[in-house]
């Protein structure tokens, strides 16, 4: 009875798992999707990179603002719960940013999406801690990463095709639409744990098979925060992050489109071919960078070192030569930058995890991942204000230099978050 049992449930959770990650593709589709539409937004709403990059920091202002939250509610009520909802809050998002004619409106459809798909990440690594062992998080982690590529590839080279086709407005209503379909499905198929099927717990099935007795440690939300704040080993962590996500997300979610096409005089489906390598990066990096630090190198320190080191000397390769890569040069390029500073992240909420007791995985998860959004919503306007100060007159491109200014800003934040690395505390194993 007790294998049956556990035949099923081992069986039903790759339904939880393909659900919430159908859920996190369009989490990530809303964090990237403003990359290739930049210039229409800037032309439909008469406005200035300014207000534009704005716009798309207000997503990671949101996102920032609900991680703790997000930890705690996946901690209290449930995560089924909280993702349903929430997504039905960014499926009325994504329609109001469609529909949008002005942009205040468009700033409070963005808010909502921001808002909504905010509860997603942090639910679903709570879901995993319950639904998959230990030595098979950072895998998860991993895959869902990799889908979470195949959102970024969404919103590149699929967006741009679709902006061609029909127009950026239906692209994000029809979205609102998918993302409703989802919130569903998740209330039909998901749930918080196997024993809310009457399945045994994941603890117990290695209980029984080890012959061992796990204890269940209680603690309570306020308890769980202090503990996480207090840790200094965290601190490390949450810095990098904060450098390492707003590299990626300010410029790979944002200025990289308009960067190729006012540096390299690409048009908009080409900028979207090249920046689907971001894509590419993700999904075959991240299970790749799982597999490596678990089963390879047996480190979660290294691979923070090895990829920050890429990430850095990438920037200095593009500081020095802002102008004079190739186009294939460009695909290696985007692709190396999308593994070196998105993939890596999930070694870095998995090495989160390993520093906390599993009862408060929602919890740590959800306020270091307020970090990277941090860093988006900071990087994005900053990097935009630079851009506006080298604006070529009677065009809405900018001008080289001011790209490298840009660019030597996130070479700056690269060597912050390379020597953070050095400091951390190697968890595999903990």
């Amino acid at each position: 009875m007790f294998e049956d049992k556990t035949q099923k449930m081992l069986r039903y959770r790759w339904f939880i798992f393909i659900t919430l990650s159908m859920a996190y593709l369009f989490v990530y589709f809303h964090r990237l999707s403003l990359s290739v539409v930049a210039d229409r937004l800037i032309i439909d709403f008469q406005s200035t990179a300014s207000v534009i990059g704005m716009l798309g920091s207000l997503y990671f202002y949101c996102y920032a603002i609900m991680q703790l939250p997000a930890g705690l509610l996946s901690d209290s009520i449930g995560p089924r719960k909280t993702v349903t909802l929430f997504l039905l809050i960014a499926a009325l998002g994504s329609i109001i940013f469609g529909i949008s004619k002005d942009i205040r409106i468009a700033f409070a459809g963005r808010i909502l999406v921001g808002f909504g798909v905010s509860m997603v990440f942090i639910p679903t690594m709570k879901i995993f801690s319950q639904w998959f062992r230990k030595h098979e998080f950072a895998q998860m982690a991993g895959i869902l990463n990799a889908v979470g590529g195949v959102g970024v590839l969404a919103a590149t080279w699929l967006l741009a095709l679709m902006t061609d086709l029909f127009s950026w407005r239906l692209s994000f209503i029809l979205i609102g639409g998918i993302t409703f379909f989802i919130s569903i499905l998740s209330w039909i198929i998901v749930r918080d744990r196997p024993q809310d099927k009457k399945w045994p717990s994941i603890l117990e099935i290695d209980d029984k098979m080890n012959g061992t007795q796990s204890e269940t440690v209680k603690i309570s939300l306020m308890e769980g925060v202090r503990k996480i704040v207090s840790e200094r080993h965290f601190w490390p962590l949450a810095v990098w992050f904060f450098f390492d996500c707003g590299i990626f997300f300010a410029f790979g979610g944002l200025w990289s489109g308009p960067y190729l096409m006012d540096v390299y005089g690409m048009s908009r489906a080409e900028a979207g071919a090249v920046l689907s390598m971001i894509a590419w990066g993700m999904i075959i990096g991240s299970p790749l960078l799982g597999l490596l630090s678990d089963k390879l190198l047996k480190s979660r320190k290294k691979p923070f070192i090895l990829c920050t080191t890429i990430l850095t000397a990438l920037l200095l390769i593009l500081y020095i030569f802002p102008t004079g890569l190739s186009k294939p040069a460009l695909y290696i390029f985007f692709f190396i930058f999308s593994v070196s500073s998105s993939s890596i992240v999930i070694v870095g909420f998995t090495s989160t995890k390993e520093l906390f007791p599993v009862e408060i995985a929602g919890t740590s998860v959800g306020t270091v991942n307020l970090f990277p959004f941090l860093g988006g919503a900071v990087f994005m306007p900053i990097l935009g204000r630079v851009l506006d100060s080298y604006r070529i007159t009677g065009s809405n491109g900018y001008s080289p230099e001011g790209y490298s200014i840009l660019i030597l800003i996130l070479l700056i934040s690269s060597i912050i978050a390379l020597a953070c690395t050095f400091i951390m505390k190697e968890t595999f194993g903990e």
